[in-house]
């Protein structure tokens, strides 16, 4: 059971990722709505996964990686954003980014993907 912060502005696509996380057997460790938060929850909570959002008020979530994996060069992120644009996908794989899941996407690829950033 791994412990998951879920980071995205949308409250709705908080709950549908945190459905996700539970059905997978893994606890939510907390939320972020903006990317001025997560570096802070992150320290706070010392999740085993992150899942990030790239378009946010704020910080978008390639600076957001870029500040975490600064500090935190062994956290493990999936990237999990509507922007499914190639340039921003290779960009956040680059930086560290474990996985890269485009929204709308499958329960089945979310899990996917946080169960890789895991092994």
């Amino acid at each position: 059971m791994a412990r998951i912060l879920i980071v995205d502005d949308a409250l709705f696509m908080r709950r549908v990722v945190a459905d996700v996380v539970v059905a997978a057997g893994h606890v939510v460790a907390g939320e972020a709505h903006d990317g001025t938060q997560v570096l802070d929850r992150f320290n706070e909570l010392r999740p085993d996964v992150v899942t990030l959002d790239i378009t946010m008020p704020g910080k978008d979530g390639i600076q957001v990686l870029r500040e975490l994996l600064d500090e935190h060069p062994d956290a493990r992120i999936v990237m999990c954003s509507a922007v499914g644009q190639e340039p921003k996908v290779i960009e956040a794989m680059r930086l560290g980014a474990r996985d890269y899941v485009v929204k709308p996407f499958r329960a089945e690829r979310l899990t996917e993907a946080i169960e890789s950033a895991l092994a």
